[in-house]
């Protein structure tokens, strides 16, 4: 596979930057939320330090091992994008730029990617045997669906269910990690409550941003095949849907006065998904749509927010 010419010597902690930006380590930090409010949702307390000590190592590993492996799966794709002039050329001065596909920019090599990659499964893996084997199943099969995803780029608009599955995934490992036989009735409705979040306040905010170039590479996303208007009402939908499943979520848990915290993360989902997503509904523009998705990227941190306040007063 031939690989770009590197355009910067980048050494030391600015190479290192370059591997935080192939795992998009900062979104990464935020979706890491997601298990840990999981976990501690169903659980209604702390599990033992050991948990939360592995339960953190595992999940970074994960996080950061899935999202190099998009740029794996996509190296051809991104260099096309890259030769087509749609990514913006990567400046040198990491401190202030975050690089986009950075393999594809050539700033790293695939092989040194691909590395990357697999180094933080493996360490996945392993912390998520220690867990719960079960856990190791639903890793797995998070990141075969991620590179199904990526791979459906030109061929299904579909793609957008296989990347909600994918963001369930970590959620649903995180609760087998602290109990071996969780309800399957909250299990489902924590399911649906991240898919909607994911189709609405993610997926389909960044494939309208990206909308202009994704026709001009023939991708088949949701809004280059049925329309802005379509897709935007899937995501007004979608959104509606998590708020009504977030307050069905946590009444199913064993969070201590379940139903006042339910209230308030309603208030703070409002506020992340609601507000941006009917200024998306009103004027279907790229800022709205991507004000959406920067939004709804903090839901999972507000909602764990809203789970150690119950569980520490």
């Amino acid at each position: 596979m031939a690989e770009p010419t590197v355009q910067c010597d980048f050494t030391g902690i600015h190479r290192l930057k370059l591997f935080w930006a192939l795992s998009r380590t900062s979104h990464g930090l935020l979706d890491m939320c997601t298990p840990a409010f999981a976990a501690l949702l169903w659980l209604g307390a702390f599990p033992p330090i050991e948990i939360i000590l592995i339960g953190l190592i595992t999940t970074f590993a994960g996080y950061t091992a899935v999202y190099a492996l998009n740029d794996v799966v996509d190296y051809r794709v991104d260099q096309e994008k890259v030769s087509s002039g749609i990514l913006a050329a990567a400046g040198c001065d990491l401190d202030g730029v975050i690089v986009r596909h950075p393999m594809a920019q050539g700033l790293l090599s695939f092989r040194e990617g691909l590395t990357w990659a697999v180094g933080w499964a493996v360490v996945a893996l392993v912390g998520a045997f220690k867990l719960n084997p079960v856990c190791v199943g639903i890793f797995l099969l998070g990141c075969a669906l991620e590179a199904i995803y990526c791979r459906l780029w030109r061929v299904s608009p579909f793609r957008t269910l296989v990347s909600g599955a994918v963001k369930t995934s970590g959620a649903m490992a995180a609760v087998f990690a602290v109990d071996p036989h969780p309800s399957p009735v909250f299990l489902t409705a924590l399911f649906f409550m991240l898919f909607s979040w994911e189709l609405g306040g993610q997926n389909i905010p960044n494939d309208l941003s990206d909308l202009e170039e994704d026709r001009r590479l023939q991708a088949r996303t949701l809004p280059v095949h049925c329309g802005v208007g379509r897709a935007v009402s899937i995501a007004a939908a979608a959104l509606a849907g998590t708020l009504v499943l977030n307050v069905i979520t946590f009444q199913l848990s064993r969070l201590p006065q379940a139903s006042f915290f339910a209230l308030l993360a309603l208030a703070a989902s409002c506020y992340l998904l609601i507000e941006p997503g009917l200024r998306l509904y009103h004027t279907r523009d790229r800022f709205a749509a991507m004000q959406l998705f920067n939004r709804a990227s903090y839901y999972p941190a507000a909602m764990l927010a809203v789970v150690l306040v119950s569980l520490l007063i």
